[in-house]
């Protein structure tokens, strides 16, 4: 059985690992397909390509991205799976993003700095090295200069919704996510429904204006689901005819994710990459 995991992060977003590092890791997981899947953004891809060409032990590797977008006051997450990561229109989209990331990230400075919370910025930016500045970076930013004890206290106290340092994203719309992913040649990927903080009234309401968008699928299987959870998103990829994903949403080695972990797809649900050259062998 070929190992899949389609969500992944690199060091260009919110991932600790190098591209070169997250093959390594992939092939000590005995992965055989990834998707490298950083926010708003596609750097990454040809440097982990050029690395993996190198090596002996095969590995398909899935051009990808984790788009934001904006919806009732969520922020919710599109895959764009398969894309053609040199397309010139598609990268000025995304630059376009990463110009509203930049400065979400400057507006978040300045409300830490109101708040007495000074120096983070540039922290957050070193940590950021060559990727996308992110409320990640800021958040270990702040841990490592004892600001607060741990990412989560960061959140609750500074950076989520309705703290002291909360900036409400720009993002794109959804059907517009998908509308980018779709002119790039790729595959549009509802990512982590299982873990957004909504009820499953709003998830339900998600998952139609998302297939009335003409998203192509939605991952149904990603860490930390309980079986009520996996039972509801099977449910929903059925009801709405959404093709089935999988992925660990990898960002660096801990307890919790890893890399090709338990992400088989149930049977009766057709794979997102049923018509990629792979399928024959899965």
């Amino acid at each position: 059985m070929i190992k899949i995991d389609l969500h992944s992060h690199t060091h260009y977003s919110d991932g600790h690992l190098s591209p070169q590092e997250l093959i390594d890791r992939a092939h000590n997981m005995q992965v055989d397909v990834l998707a490298i899947t950083d926010h708003d953004t596609v750097d990454s891809i040809s440097e982990a390509m050029d690395y993996q060409a190198q090596q002996k032990r095969q590995l398909q590797i899935v051009p990808g991205v984790e788009i934001s977008t904006s919806w009732h006051n969520f922020d919710i997450h599109i895959l764009g799976l398969n894309v053609d990561f040199k397309d010139d229109v598609f990268l000025k989209r995304l630059g376009e993003q990463s110009a509203r990331r930049e400065d979400r990230a400057l507006q978040i400075d300045a409300k830490l700095c109101k708040a007495g919370v000074e120096g983070i910025y540039a922290q957050a930016k070193i940590l950021a090295g060559k990727g996308q500045i992110t409320r990640a970076h800021f958040a270990r930013a702040m841990v490592n200069k004892g600001v607060v004890k741990d990412m989560e206290s960061v959140f609750k106290k500074y950076l989520g919704k309705g703290k002291r340092a909360h900036v409400k994203p720009q993002w794109i719309e959804i059907a517009e996510a998908i509308s980018w992913i779709h002119d790039a040649g790729g595959k549009a990927v509802l990512a982590h429904p299982g873990h957004y903080d909504m009820t499953t009234k709003w998830l339900r309401r998600l998952l139609q204006e998302f297939a009335d968008a003409k998203g192509d699928g939605m991952e149904v299987i990603h860490s930390h689901l309980s079986p009520e959870r996996k039972k509801l998103l099977l449910e929903l990829a059925l009801q709405h005819d959404l093709n089935g994903s999988a992925g660990s949403d990898f960002h660096y080695p801990n307890r919790w994710t890893e890399l090709g972990r338990n992400l088989k797809l149930p049977e009766d649900l057709k794979p997102i990459w049923h018509d990629w050259h792979i399928a024959a062998a899965v």
